[in-house]
């Protein structure tokens, strides 16, 4: 593997700890987890995060941790606070353009249109000073009833104004819509969203036709897009549209290779890979996690690049080659254990350790190791932050079906239900098939009770008790 390109060495943040007083940096860090729970954010911060951070190696915290940063100190800006400016550090400027792709000629593809007939959930969106100056941003494209005809009864949910001119202000808005829709997306799962998702896209399409007076705007702009297409592109997938799903992830890798960015190239070839897993496509979902390794490699991410070492393990696994997997995850955890850092990109807040234990447990169910599958659902179940409500429910219903795989039936129904009482806060096609999934492998044993309540409440039917 290329060694990641050379970076100053560090300077120690006075000013942020200054800041932390006389409290321990756990302490310190616990403060940050209560303050982001306060916000509607989620940050995985520990004493190790605050160390990276006081020691300089940590030059400017990523859009969710600033906007915790800037909860927990009003009136101060992020340079008050010892960091660094964004574009110096993380922008399209930072990075080593000798990475970059060359540009290429193909033509995005066309979206299919969404499926009629969801209902949409409600929630308030996350506060903040950056999410109100935003917020008022995108309300610079028309009046307030055009705007929440735009956003289509989701509070939260941004919209994006159509000027025959684009500047900063829309390309803010375009990004504040992909935070927007991952935000929901953790918390009430895809089903709800994807009908509504496709007209910010519809509209971010738009805006790359605007005229532009400057190359950065231009490019934020491509970007946003390009961003937005693998969040819509996701939840189609979660929906259960893979089609779609696949076409919104071509659509996005096309803008990419236009551009010439890596990071979203990789982007797009990461969420291709394990949309081609989840549809059978062993050999395509390994092309595609070795493509994204290939584009992230010069990104200085080493999150990222164990995120699609994982990807590459679930190829391996779809393809029974137990010995390259057992590679491929191990060069995740090393990766991983690397730590986080300023040049993971911010669409990766979900990656944490409970992910990474939910992805191995993925692969080891597809290897058919259902004992140690089971065992790394329940430490990802164990491990994930409540705001990722989703996630918990999809990590629950993993564990459901290692356990019925594993001769676990009681445990399994125990578990199933969990996912069951999951659901009634998250809608996901996706997860409500693997629970349907365990009620089938369970008919045998619905003599006992506990499978016997779980049938039922699956709509499979319990049967005659013992």
């Amino acid at each position: 593997m290329a060694p990641f390109p050379a970076s100053p060495a560090p300077v120690p943040n006075t000013a942020f700890r200054a800041l932390r007083g006389q409290r321990s940096p756990g302490e310190f860090a616990a403060a940050v987890r209560r303050a982001a729970r306060e916000i509607g954010e989620q940050v995985a911060c520990d004493a190790r995060y605050i160390g990276r951070v006081e020691s300089g190696e940590i030059r400017c915290p990523n859009y969710a941790y600033e906007r915790v940063f800037r909860h927990m100190f009003p009136g101060r800006e992020p340079a008050e606070m010892g960091f660094l400016p964004r574009e110096t550090v993380r922008g399209r400027g930072a990075r080593n353009r000798r990475n970059a792709l060359p540009p290429r000629t193909e033509s995005p593809v066309d979206g299919h249109a969404p499926d009629p007939g969801y209902q949409e959930v409600n929630r308030d969106r996350p506060g903040g000073e950056e999410s109100e100056v935003l917020r008022r941003a995108f309300m610079t494209g028309g009046t307030a009833a055009m705007a929440a005809a735009s956003l289509g009864g989701i509070p939260g949910m941004p919209a994006i104004p159509a000027p025959r001119r684009a500047g900063d202000s829309e390309a803010r808005a375009v990004e504040e819509a992909v935070r927007q829709i991952r935000l929901l997306d953790d918390r009430h799962g895809a089903d709800a969203l994807y009908r509504r998702a496709a007209r910010p896209l519809r509209a971010a399409h738009e805006l790359l036709d605007a005229a532009t007076r400057r190359q950065e705007v231009a490019d934020r702009l491509h970007i946003g897009a390009g961003e937005l297409a693998i969040s819509v592109g996701w939840l189609a997938h979660d929906s259960g549209r893979l089609a779609d799903a696949r076409s919104h992830y071509a659509e996005a890798l096309a803008t990419a290779r236009v551009i010439g960015d890596a990071g979203l190239e990789a982007h797009a070839f990461c969420n291709t890979a394990f949309l081609a897993r989840d549809a059978g496509r062993p050999r395509e979902a390994l092309r595609a996690a070795q493509a994204a390794q290939q584009a992230a490699r010069g990104l200085g991410s080493a999150r990222l690049l164990s995120l699609v070492a994982l990807r590459e393990a679930g190829g391996w696994a779809g393809l029974g080659d137990r010995t390259a997997c057992e590679g491929a995850l191990s060069r995740a955890r090393t990766l991983f254990e690397r730590g986080a850092g300023d040049a993971d990109p911010e669409w990766m807040t979900f990656f944490g350790e409970a992910e990474l234990e939910g992805l191995e447990a993925q692969c080891r169910s597809a290897l058919g190791e259902w004992g140690r599958a089971a065992g790394h659902a329940r430490r990802a179940v164990a491990l994930q932050d409540p705001h990722f409500a989703r996630n918990i429910a999809l990590y629950t219903a993993q564990h459901a079906g290692d356990l019925a795989r594993a001769g676990e039936p009681e445990a399994a129904a125990a578990a199933g239900e969990r996912g069951l009482d999951l659901l009634a806060g998250v809608r996901s096609a996706r997860i409500r098939a693997m629970l349907a999934d365990t009620a089938r492998s369970l008919r045998r044993h619905r003599r006992n009770g506990r499978v016997s309540d779980f049938l039922d409440r699956q709509g499979v039917g319990g049967g005659v008790r013992a």
